[in-house]
């Protein structure tokens, strides 16, 4: 009953019209999210009907798969314990506990300053005027090295991962079979530079995000503390926790998005970079309207994802001011409060108003940082949730081009596709399931399936033999298997059968269908 005549009696003393700014941000936002649901859908007619096979599958989500494939990637990130790298981490880690020293200094100093001012003490104020900016350079040099060890420290991280990724892309014929033999990766240029780089940026910005709040909390969670119990900053400390699973646990299509986008941004640059590529073909086609309509129904399927990440971060964020922002300060104000409102509180028993005053200066700016640092760990939830989706891509990129190295592709073969077409891959046609042996003075193909990675059979079984010296002239009509012969024998392609016996690869040269030159150094 009690509960319920306070209520009544705030319910009295606000009178109707302060209600109405609240009223009016809640419609304004269902408002806003409707007619930006509308603009989606009425965009959904140039949308192109792209293959979704490339996206479904990745699902990425802050657990312990993510936990999993983070800890591989950083690894090779940080590949000893004495590195560059964990210097790096060291400094920002200094820089981060020095900087939050600088603010509870910055906290008690200015709050002695602003005393002085109110006290009307112009020797008061010109001392501590005087120390604070005797400090400021220090302070500054603090920053400033921050600032360095984050960017420096991507830049090493891109540094090191695109080293490891390059590697393993450019051993042997990797970058080859990665794009004709293997269909898990279409865009690897995508996820070699961009994503790369933002994978980098993001597990810096994480880092950094995550260790200052940490700092921040327990300095200030033992100082508070001391002056007004550990049972005030609890208070705040409890409700952000909680408040933090649950913003997370909202931001978990995130990951997804972010997935989806990366993949979406890869289609878009290689329907551009093929125009590049075939322009010649398709000026004599006079193909420039039909790849225009790709090209902007591919933009259309992007700009349409983009607008529902925007929606979503546009509705999270709204929860996100309201819980960890504003009710967290409301939250803060009450925790400093209890301890000011209750009078038999031993610390401030004897203390004068002025003395009292500088006291609630000093906990409640110290309450307010230690709000703020909770905020950013209860919002380094939508980092990290983001941050999985990167690290989902490269994760991904790893896996292929072990398997591409290892001797190992994925592909949907034409018998997985159509049963009236099983009759074109044989049961005992396995890629990789032929034997090559190396010898000097001559070419054979004995009883050699020629099949493309694809799983169309161009011949059942070829027989022959070149010995050297001998020139042979290979003719035939369009797609009858001339330049697959010269592949499998090349060994771009896997041997699906027989016995191939060749020169080794130095004593073999090649002339290929399109002219190709290295760049000039």
């Amino acid at each position: 009953m009690a509960v319920l005549s306070k209520l009544q009696l705030l319910g009295q003393a606000i009178p109707a019209r302060q209600y109405a700014p609240g009223m009016l941000g809640m419609l304004a936002v269902f408002a806003l999210v409707k007619l930006y649901k509308q603009d989606i859908r009425a965009t959904k007619h140039l949308v192109a009907k792209t293959n979704k096979a490339g996206t479904k599958g990745h699902k990425a989500h802050v657990d312990g798969v993510f936990l999993g494939k983070l800890a591989r990637i950083l690894k090779i990130l940080v590949p000893k314990f004495f590195s560059k790298e964990t210097f790096y981490l060291a400094l920002i880690a200094v820089s981060l506990l020095f900087r939050t020293y600088a603010d509870v200094y910055m906290i008690i100093t200015s709050t002695k300053i602003e005393a002085s001012i109110i006290d009307r003490n112009p020797l008061l104020f010109a001392l501590e005027a005087f120390k604070y900016v005797l400090n400021l350079p220090a302070i500054s040099v603090t920053n400033a090295l921050l600032k360095f060890g984050i960017a420096e420290l991507k830049l090493r991280f891109r540094e090191r991962l695109s080293t490891h990724l390059y590697s393993q892309y450019l051993k042997g014929f990797t970058f080859y079979k990665m794009s004709n033999l293997d269909t898990r990766i279409q865009n690897a240029d995508q996820l070699l530079t961009q994503d790369v780089d933002r994978f980098c940026d993001g597990i810096v910005e994480l880092y950094s995000n995550l260790s200052k709040p940490i700092l921040d909390v327990f300095l200030y969670l033992f100082r508070l503390g001391t002056s007004l119990g550990f049972s005030s900053p609890s208070i705040l400390f409890s409700y952000l926790i909680f408040t933090g699973v649950g913003l997370t646990y909202m931001r978990r299509p995130i990951g997804r998005l972010t997935v989806e986008e990366q993949a979406l941004e890869g289609e878009y640059r290689y329907v551009n970079s093929r125009l590049i590529m075939n322009s010649e073909e398709i000026a004599f086609y006079q193909g420039n309207q039909s790849e225009k309509e790709t090209i902007m129904s591919t933009f259309a399927s992007l700009v349409q994802h983009l607008r529902k990440i925007i929606l979503f971060r546009f509705s999270i964020g709204f929860v996100d001011n309201i819980v960890a922002k504003y009710l967290a300060t409301v939250v803060g104000w009450y925790a400093v409060g209890s301890s000011f409102f209750n009078k038999q509180h031993k610390p401030f028993i004897g203390m004068s108003r002025n003395e009292l005053m500088q006291e609630y200066y000093n906990s409640g700016r110290m309450m307010y940082k230690m709000a703020e640092a909770l905020g950013r760990l209860a919002l380094a939830g939508r980092d990290m949730t983001r941050l999985s989706g990167f690290t989902s891509r490269v994760d991904t990129l790893l896996n292929v081009l072990d398997d591409v190295n290892n001797g190992n592709y994925k592909r949907t073969m034409v018998g997985e596709k159509d049963d009236s077409a099983l009759s074109l891959l044989r049961s005992d046609l396995v890629p990789g399931s032929g034997n090559l042996r190396v010898q000097d003075n001559v070419i054979r193909f004995e009883n050699v399936p020629l099949v493309t990675p694809n799983g169309d059979v161009l011949i059942e079984s070829l027989e022959f033999e070149v010995p050297s010296g001998r020139n042979v002239l290979v003719c035939g009509p369009n797609g009858c298997g001339k330049s697959s012969l010269f592949r499998v024998l090349g060994e771009l392609w896997p041997l699906f059968g027989g016995t191939l016996t060749k020169p080794a690869k130095g004593k073999l040269f090649y002339v290929p269908q399109r002219p190709y030159m290295t760049l000039g150094h």
